[in-house]
């Protein structure tokens, strides 16, 4: 697959215009404040997963309507006092899975919760959350189009509030630092982790990959591809729900998240990615209120950086808390 969006220069200048709901503080304070009150104390249940080196919790805690969300804790197993915490979003249809899965961060000394999306988990590895709230109403196959011809109603305003809460279930837990807890994800996670640091003024720093979910009226122009295709496939349908549906969307779009963060943050694109398309990533970055830097991979796709940007994830953490540490140069631009 070939460059197929703006020339990376052009990609550096580009503010896509916004569109903000009137009420949309009002509307994520009220979400944000009606599940709260619905909440109690997370549970954090020791799990025996076979490792020698890693403490794992299978954790449970309320998020949208006081709703069960499942969770992993990965801890490394020696620490002393409390940890830093990388809070995991996941990409399209992927579920926690096993913990296994997720030892890196356990191994570098951080802390990790890995959040399980409520209804996905059928594609990539399984999930345990169900989606209790769905609304009635027609749909397209997937997730992006449940419930969205009103926001109130809309499956996103509750991953997103879970992803929220996610984060003060976390804080509380004794063996946390709750002063570097980091939000984090790809493509779908990405969006997510975006969208918290947006809503939360409780995270430390930001790490978003290929944000799924930023610029949605410029992402339909440019790709007919997984998830954003779902959207198409409603619209074909529901012909005159154009306006209603982006009416929903905006509650959502990443770019009016960005615009209200302020942790440093570090964002990753690549330049061939059809699934969340170049400008809409920067889109979001070029968007963002805080201190941020982007992490250009020109012949990646959707498959972003890989490990060589892991490793970079890994020293802006470090440049944060350690200040004489160097960041990675590699894929930075």
């Amino acid at each position: 697959m070939a460059q197929f969006d703006l020339p990376l220069e052009e990609l550096r200048a580009y503010l896509p215009a916004r569109h903000e709901p009137a009420d949309f503080d009002a509307f994520w304070r009220r979400t944000l404040a009606e599940s709260r009150s619905a909440a109690s104390e997370a549970r954090f249940q020791p799990f025996d997963a076979g490792l020698r080196t890693v403490d794992i919790c299978d954790v449970e805690f309320c998020g949208f309507g006081g709703d069960p969300i499942k969770a992993w804790l990965l801890l490394p197993r020696v620490r002393q006092g409390r940890v830093p915490c990388i809070v995991e979003y996941l990409g399209y249809g992927r579920g926690r899975g096993h913990p296994v899965e997720w030892l890196a961060w356990a191994s570098m000394g951080y802390a990790q919760l890995v959040v399980d999306p409520r209804g996905q988990g059928a594609q990539w590895s399984p999930g345990e959350t169900p989606d209790q709230h769905a609304a009635g109403g027609p749909q397209h196959p997937g997730f992006l189009t449940r419930g969205i011809e009103h926001p109130n109603d809309y499956y996103y305003r509750r991953l997103i509030t879970d992803s929220v809460l996610a984060v003060d279930a976390i804080a509380a837990h004794p063996d946390i630092d709750e002063d570097r807890i980091v939000v984090c994800g790809t493509s779908q996670g990405g969006g997510l982790a975006l969208a918290v640091a947006g809503l939360s003024t409780d995270i430390a720093a930001l790490l978003s990959d290929v944000p799924f979910l930023s610029d949605i009226r410029r992402a339909l122009q440019l790709t007919d591809a997984q998830p954003y295709a779902e959207l198409v496939g409603y619209l074909k349908i529901q012909r005159t729900a154009i306006e209603s549906v982006f009416a929903t969307l905006d509650y959502v779009d990443g770019v009016n998240f960005a615009v209200r963060a302020a942790a440093p943050a570090l964002f990753c694109v690549g330049l061939m990615d059809l699934v969340c398309p170049p400008s809409t990533v920067f889109g979001a970055f070029n968007h963002y209120a805080g201190s941020k830097r982007i992490s250009v991979w020109p012949y990646n796709g959707h498959d972003g950086g890989g490990v060589p940007h892991l490793l970079e994830r890994v020293e802006f953490l470090r440049a944060l808390w350690e200040p004489t540490g160097t960041l990675a140069a590699t894929g930075s631009l």
